[in-house]
């Protein structure tokens, strides 16, 4: 019998040409960086720890705070989205709770209503270009596009308008960042950037402040 060979992971992306069925059948792929697009497995780099630490502070606020309200569930990486014409693994996602239908045993059937990708060397163009497009093709109502790299640190945060196409989400006066899937919840992004990253249950205290 033939088995799949072992993909080791990449020092930068690459491809390889398969059916969506057979990229969900491939070997230990719940183990590594890997999405499918229009006939593609593609294979990424593993994310670097300035990554990882803020993918996780990030998922752990926006948890907590859709945890606390009961507003739905926050997953973060690996998970899938199937889309109609790929298969996306976004760093984190919230599915509202009017939407939790979509959620199967295996994976998200149709777009989450926020996804947040983390920008990393070898994903600038497949996150700002690929997924901002197919995104808003398919319908997701928030994209978050977060970069962590110490000589970039940009965070963008975009809206569906109503012909599916995103418009930036402009923060207040005070610099903040209100969602418009996430009823009361706000983010400073200059949270992102301190060294270390604050604890998220101090700033869930000031998001939702204790009442009198």
């Amino acid at each position: 019998m033939a088995h799949a060979p072992t993909i080791a992971p990449p020092q930068q992306e690459h491809r390889i040409a398969m059916t969506y069925e057979e990229w969900v059948a491939w070997p230990d792929t719940d183990s590594k960086q890997t999405e499918w697009v229009d006939g593609e497995a593609i294979f990424f780099m593993p994310p670097e720890t300035v990554h990882a630490l803020m993918s996780f502070f990030v998922a752990r606020l926006l948890g907590d705070f859709v945890d606390l309200f009961d507003l739905g569930l926050v997953i973060p990486t690996p998970f899938e989205m199937r889309l109609e014409r790929s298969a996306r693994e976004p760093d984190i996602l919230f599915i509202a709770a009017s939407h939790l239908d979509r959620l199967t045993p295996e994976r998200l059937m149709g777009p989450a209503d926020l996804a947040i990708e983390l920008i990393s060397d070898d994903s600038t163009t497949r996150d700002r270009r690929d997924k901002y497009r197919e995104y808003a093709e398919a319908g997701v109502p928030e994209y978050w596009l977060l970069d962590p790299r110490p000589d970039r640190r940009r965070a963008d945060f975009f809206g569906l308008t109503a012909d599916n196409t995103y418009e930036p989400i402009s923060p207040d006066a005070a610099g903040r960042v209100h969602s418009r899937v996430l009823p009361g919840f706000w983010l400073d992004p200059a949270w992102l950037w301190q060294e270390p990253l604050p604890k998220p249950a101090a700033l869930l205290a000031l998001i939702v402040p204790a009442r009198p």
